[in-house]
């Protein structure tokens, strides 16, 4: 089974970024990213640029709107996500425990990803 680990981190997560924090940040999901890559569970996973880099799209009475920014205004950001193929979700739950920042704000969402066939 596959399941989608998604990583909403809080503003001052994404500012540590780029901020005389950034190694410590980066460091440690450079670690997690390894660590989780080395279980041979992961099938794919990406961080992804803040929120201003967003695009969303909508239609309103037949025309689309396209808009910058996320769609939800939310006080956590979409920051990455990991594909995890697993015989049951308690692997999945074990790496959302050691997810960077997961002790301060960020939080982790568990999907399983639905086949379509």
């Amino acid at each position: 089974m596959k399941y989608m680990m998604l990583f909403a981190e809080p503003e001052h997560h994404i500012l540590q970024r780029t901020s005389a924090d950034a190694p410590a940040y980066w460091a440690a999901w450079s670690a997690f990213a390894k660590s989780i890559n080395e279980s041979g569970l992961v099938i794919e996973g990406n961080a992804l640029q803040d929120k201003t880099t967003a695009t969303t799209v909508r239609f309103t009475n037949g025309k689309r709107v396209v808009q910058d920014g996320p769609f939800a205004d939310a006080k956590e950001q979409l920051a990455g996500y990991f594909i995890l193929e697993v015989t049951s979700i308690d692997p999945v739950l074990e790496w959302a425990a050691k997810v960077p920042g997961v002790d301060s704000g960020t939080v982790v969402e568990i999907r399983p990803i639905m086949s379509v066939q």
